[in-house]
Order: structure tokens, then sequence, then C-alpha cells
């Protein structure tokens, strides 16, 4: 029998169901400890909390005016960029302007000089001609007169006489040449 009683007692304890002063032992300990983690830890969770809340705003904040003001700056260095490429391209556009004015000036200057070579030349020319022919024909004259001093015999010393003689027989020439000329 006593191992009856032995088994009804522990039937009728529940391995479930805690004795009650364990209960309210455990229940005051429970409020203790819940009191002091309140007065004591979850101010200071609370205040590191807040701490962290405001440290990701603020950054948060920081990181959003960072982007303006780097936006910002990306416009005006855009708006920099854009003036420069345009002042560039005038600058550009002036020195073709530039460059065809100094090109047709040279052209100018080049079609100047070298009219006036042309000029000159043809003066020099013109010059050198008559030289030669004045030298031609005192030559000729000269020659002409000593051969027909040789022909005729006697000397034809008389500068006047000798002189429209060569100049009648060199225009007849230049008349003959020229008809010879008109001919062809």
């Amino acid at each position: 029998m006593s191992q009856l009683l032995i088994l009804a007692a522990e039937e009728a304890e529940n391995p479930l169901v805690p004795p009650i002063p364990e209960l309210v032992i455990g229940l005051i300990a429970f409020v203790i400890v819940f009191g002091l983690l309140a007065k004591k830890l979850l101010p200071n969770i609370n205040k590191v909390l807040e701490q962290r809340r405001e440290a990701i705003e603020g950054g948060i904040e920081k990181a959003e005016a960072a982007q303006t003001e780097a936006q910002s700056v990306l416009e005006q260095y855009k708006a920099q960029l854009a003036e420069a490429r345009h002042e560039a391209a005038r600058l550009r556009q002036e020195a073709q302007e530039q460059g065809a004015t100094l090109i047709a000036e040279m052209r100018a200057e080049g079609q100047r000089q070298r009219e006036e070579i042309i000029a000159a030349g043809h003066s020099q020319i013109a010059a050198d001609r008559k030289a030669a022919s004045s030298a031609l024909r005192q030559d000729v004259g000269q020659l002409a007169t000593e051969l027909a001093g040789k022909l005729v015999g006697e000397s034809l010393e008389d500068h006047a006489r000798q002189s429209r003689t060569i100049d009648r027989f060199l225009d007849g020439l230049d008349e003959s040449a020229s008809k010879a000329e008109a001919s062809r």
C-alpha cells in the first residue's frame, strides 16, 4: 500500500503546475528585476537609441546637404563648361575670320607686288631696249660710215651729214621690220 500512496501522491502533484509559494516568490523576483531594469537599463537603452536615431538623421541631413551642394557644384561646372565651349567656339570663329582676312590681305599684297615687279620689269626692258637701240644705232652708224667711206673712197667725217644718213638708213630698216611683222 505504501507504494500506492506514493503513486497517488505523485499523481496529485502535476509537474506542469508549480506550487503556489514558488509561483509567488518567482513573481516577486520578476517584478523586482523588471523594476530595476526599467529604472536603470531602459533609460540608458532609450538614450542610446535616441542618440543613434539623431546620428542617423543628422547623417541623412548631412548627406542630403552634401548631395545638394554637389548638385549645385555640378550645375556650376556644367555652366562653366558650356560657357568655355561657347568661348572656344567664338575664338575659333574669330581666328578663322582673321585667318581668312590675313590670307586675303597677303594675296592682295602679293598681287600688288607682282604688278609692281612686272611694271618695273617692263620699264627696265623698255629702258634697256632704248639704250640698246641707241648704242646699236651709234655702232651701226659708225660701221656704216666707215664702210661707206671705204666704198666711196673718201672720208665721211662730217657728223651732221653722217647722223642724217644713219638715221634715214635705220628708219628705213625699222619700217621694213614693222611691215614684215604686220604681214605675219
